[in-house]
């Protein structure tokens, strides 16, 4: 059902700063806005800054369409040091004297594009055994992390701050650590790195434009003007197609029934279900059968 405590349902886009972690911002957004349900759609580490999608009330239903979709980060890599947690918050690991020229980094860039083989950090979030990878870090224990297959749609090289630094751009997919990318790359070129700052600009459709700071929330607080703020449940649906409900099949939908559709109906499926352009259900559509996967009551 809407958010019962504030009926607030939607997408807010918080310019996250470099320090509290995703679940602090979540907390804050909660408590100032008042609503019951509050989610984001991809962790942001502490040292990053940028772009964290929060969904409200009925917007939790939609989360995963924005942690699989596509993300844009700006990062520097810190050339001549690895660090344990491959950003600057670790302790130093390994040194090297190498610094790559502009040339050198160039040449390179290409093995990263596409679909590349990459491990996860041992600082990070994904589970062996049941286990967090950073938790047995932290207990110096390591887990062996498995390399993955995972997408890089563009990387550039956009500066060289020194020979010590560079600043890249990369678009990707789901699953791409940041800081992976960083160290793999500095060991493409000879020698070690560790992400020395890292910003999200964009996730899926949302971007800087989109996105309103921790101080603009504080100051509106749970109010008229945050609600001009939100962006609606299905801002994140767009690569989903709509398939239009009578007022009869919306109701039959919503009560867990399933729906023959006509002989002309186009597709298999997911589709977003639309009445009266009222978002009613995502829905899966198989040898004619429409059926419920996610109700909104909005």
């Amino acid at each position: 059902m809407a958010d019962a405590k504030t009926g607030l349902d939607g997408w807010l886009v918080i310019d996250k700063p470099v320090g509290p972690s995703s679940a602090r911002i979540v907390a804050t957004v909660k408590r100032l806005s008042g609503a019951s349900r509050v989610g984001h759609g991809g962790t942001l580490d502490p040292l990053a800054s940028g772009i964290l999608p929060i969904a409200l009330g009925e917007a939790t239903k939609t989360v995963r369409f924005v942690m699989t979709g596509q993300k844009r980060y700006l990062f520097t890599v810190a050339f001549g040091e690895a660090r344990s947690t491959d950003d600057s918050e670790g302790e130093v690991i390994e040194t090297s004297e190498r610094r790559p020229t502009e040339a050198e980094i160039s040449a390179v860039l290409d093995r990263f594009r596409g679909e590349i083989e990459q491990r996860p950090p041992d600082y990070s979030a994904i589970k062996v055994g049941g286990q967090r990878a950073y938790k047995a870090a932290r207990a110096d224990q390591p887990l062996a992390l498995a390399p993955r297959w995972v997408r890089v749609d563009r990387l550039d090289l956009i500066a060289i701050g020194g020979p010590d630094r560079a600043d890249f751009d990369v678009v990707c997919g789901k699953g791409v650590y940041v800081r992976a990318l960083a160290r793999d790359l500095a060991l493409a070129l000879g020698t070690v790195g560790h992400v020395a700052a890292l910003r999200r600009t964009a996730v899926g459709r949302f971007d800087e434009s989109a996105a309103i700071s921790l101080e603009t929330l504080e100051r509106l607080g749970h109010s008229a003007a945050l609600v001009r703020h939100l962006f609606p449940v299905e801002a994140v649906l767009d690569d989903i197609p709509a398939l239009a409900l009578t007022a009869d099949e919306a109701n039959r939908l919503r009560q867990g029934q399933a729906i023959r559709l006509a002989a002309n109906t186009a597709g298999e499926g997911l589709f977003q279900t639309r009445s009266d352009d009222r978002l009613i259900a995502l829905a899966e559509a198989s040898g004619g059968i429409l059926r419920a996967v996610r109700v909104f009551n909005l």
